[in-house]
C-alpha cells in the first residue's frame, strides 16, 4: 500500500511509526528538513521536503499512484487543501485530513466534509482522541486502558495484577468457573514485555498484565474479582496546558465528583488562554518540575497526575516524581520508544501512547473488512476489531470454530441484535452478526480476505 504522510512533526511521527511497521511503500512530506533527517533515521521510509498541499510536490511523490493521504501537519487549511488537490487533481482513493480547530469540527459544519465541498474522507483530531482516551481510563479506576465496542455493550479493559491479586492461583478454566455470573473473556497476558494467548491451564502472574473484554454492566466487578479496582478520582493535577490538557479539564470540570483541577505550564501565553477559557481549573506559571511548583500543587491531597507536555522524558520524570510524593494514579503521554528504558523503571504509571491512539482512529478506514470500529492495543502488538458480516455473506451457517484464522488472531465474542455472546463453541454465523476479534499484525491480511467475503 501507498501511503503519503503530511507532516513530520509528532503526530505524523506517530501515524509513521504505526504504519512503518506492515509492508507500506511510505512517503513522509514536510517543510522542515531538520525533522524530516530525523525520521528518516528512525522509520524506512522515503522523505521529500515541500508543502504536501502543493500540487507539484503531490505529482513529484507520484500522488496518481497512492492509496491513502493522510495530512497530518499543524496547519488545518494545508490539511484540508491537500485533501481537495489530492482529489481534483490525483484521484487518490483515501484521503484523512488532521483538524484541531474547534471550528472546523463544529457538528454544524459536518456537511463541509464531502466530494462536492471539502473531499475528506476522514476527519482526525489527535488532541480530542488522547483527551478522550484519558478520560476514559479516570471513569474506569484500576484500568490501564479502555475501549468501547458494539454501542457500549461491550468493554475491553487491560489491568495490571497485583502481588495481592488472589485469583494468581487458579488457572484460567477455574476463573470462568468461578465467576460464571460475569461475562467476560480473558484475551492476551503481557509478561516480561511479551505478549501471548493464555491457555486453560494457564496461571495468571503478579506483575501481568491482562487483556479482558467483559460486558460493560460487568466491568467494575471484574476490576473488583482481580483486586485491580481503585478509588474514583477527585483532585486532579495535568503538566502541559495544549489542547489535551484543555479538552481533560473542559470534561471534568462538568463532572460534579471532580473537586480540584490544576493545569502546571511554563508557557505563559497558554497559561493566559486556559485561565480565559476555563472556569473551576487553576492554572499554575511556573517551571513545571521546581520544588515550589510542585509544593503548589499540593501532590499529598492529588489522587491523579497526567503529564502531557510535548516531552516525552518530561512526561515520565513528571510521573516518578509524582509517585515519589504518593500519587497514586500518574498518566504519561509519549510520542516514541526512545525512552522505553524509563518507562519500565515506573511501574504501575499509565502510558499513553500517541501513535497508538491516533492510528485507532485510522484502522477502520485502512482496512479492507467492514470494520465500525479498531483500536490498536497496548504499543501496538495486536489490533482488536469491531467487524460486521455482510448480509449477503458466504459466511452465513459456518461455525466460528471451523474457520482457519492466522496465529495470535481470535474471534472474541459475537453480538447480534442486543445480545452478546462470549461462548463460541458452537456458534454459527449469520448476516449482520457482529464479531469482536484480535488481530496480530501479521495476520491483518489474511483475516481480512476471509471476513470480506
Amino acid at each position: 500500500m501507498k501511503i503519503i504522510v503530511g507532516g513530520a512533526g509528532n503526530v505524523g511521527r506517530s501515524i509513521t511509526s504505526y504504519l512503518s511497521r506492515a509492508n507500506n511503500d511510505i512517503i513522509v512530506v514536510d517543510i522542515n528538513q531538520e525533522r524530516l533527517d530525523e525520521i528518516a533515521k528512525e522509520f524506512d521510509v522515503q522523505t521529500v521536503l515541500g508543502s504536501v498541499s502543493h500540487p507539484d510536490v503531490q505529482e513529484k511523490i507520484g500522488a496518481n499512484t497512492a492509496d491513502i493521504l493522510i495530512s497530518a501537519t499543524d496547519n488545518d487549511e494545508v490539511n484540508l487543501v491537500a485533501c481537495q488537490v489530492a482529489y481534483t487533481l490525483f484521484n487518490v482513493p483515501k484521503k484523512i485530513a488532521r483538524v484541531d480547530s474547534e471550528y472546523f469540527l463544529s457538528p454544524l459544519w459536518n456537511t463541509l466534509y464531502n466530494e462536492k465541498s471539502l473531499p475528506v474522507d476522514l476527519v482526525i483530531s489527535p488532541a480530542q482522541e488522547i483527551a478522550e482516551n484519558i478520560l476514559k481510563i479516570i471513569s474506569t479506576p484500576g484500568a490501564k486502558e479502555v475501549y468501547d465496542f458494539a454501542s457500549n455493550m461491550l468493554e475491553l479493559i487491560c489491568l495490571q495484577c497485583g502481588k495481592d491479586c488472589l485469583l494468581c492461583q487458579f488457572q484460567l478454566s477455574e476463573l470462568y468457573e468461578n465467576f460464571k455470573d460475569l461475562k467476560f473473556t480473558l484475551i492476551q497476558i503481557v509478561r516480561d514485555g511479551v505478549n501471548f494467548y493464555p491457555k486453560p491451564n494457564e496461571h495468571i502472574k503478579a506483575g501481568d498484565e491482562i487483556y479482558i473484554l467483559s460486558a460493560t454492566e460487568d466491568v467494575s466487578k471484574v476490576l473488583h474479582a482481580f483486586n485491580a479496582a481503585q478509588k474514583n478520582t477527585e483532585n486532579v493535577v495535568i503538566f502541559g496546558a495544549n489542547a489535551i490538557s484543555y479538552d481533560i479539564a473542559r470534561h471534568l470540570e462538568e463532572n460534579d465528583n471532580i473537586a480540584s483541577i490544576k493545569i502546571i505550564t511554563n508557557n505563559i501565553d497558554e497559561a493566559h488562554r486556559l485561565s480565559e477559557n476555563l472556569n473551576r481549573s487553576v492554572v499554575i506559571y511556573g517551571e513545571m518540575m521546581s520544588d515550589v511548583i510542585l509544593g503548589d500543587a499540593d501532590f499529598k491531597r492529588t489522587d491523579t497526575v497526567i503529564a502531557i507536555t510535548s516531552q516525552d522524558k518530561d512526561n515520565l520524570l513528571i510521573s516518578l516524581l509524582a509517585q515519589n510524593n504518593g500519587v497514586l494514579n500518574t498518566i504519561s503521554l509519549v510520542n516514541s520508544r526512545m525512552y522505553d528504558y524509563l518507562t519500565s523503571q515506573i511501574s504501575g504509571n499509565i502510558i499513553v501512547d500517541r501513535s497508538t491512539v491516533t492510528i485507532s482512529k485510522i484502522l477502520q478506514d485502512i482496512r479492507y473488512a467492514n470494520i465500525s470500529n479498531a483500536y490498536s492495543l497496548g504499543r501496538g502488538f495486536a489490533e482488536v476489531w469491531e467487524l460486521r458480516l455482510k448480509p449477503d455473506t458466504l459466511l452465513e451457517g459456518k461455525k466460528i470454530a471451523d474457520i482457519t484464522l492466522p496465529e495470535k488472531c481470535k474471534v472474541l465474542a459475537l453480538v447480534r441484535g442486543r445480545q452478546a455472546i462470549f461462548n463460541l463453541n458452537e456458534a454459527t454465523l449469520c448476516p449482520d452478526d457482529v464479531l469482536i476479534m484480535v488481530v496480530s499484525p501479521n495476520g491483518i491480511k489474511k483475516v481480512e480476505s476471509i471476513f470480506s467475503i
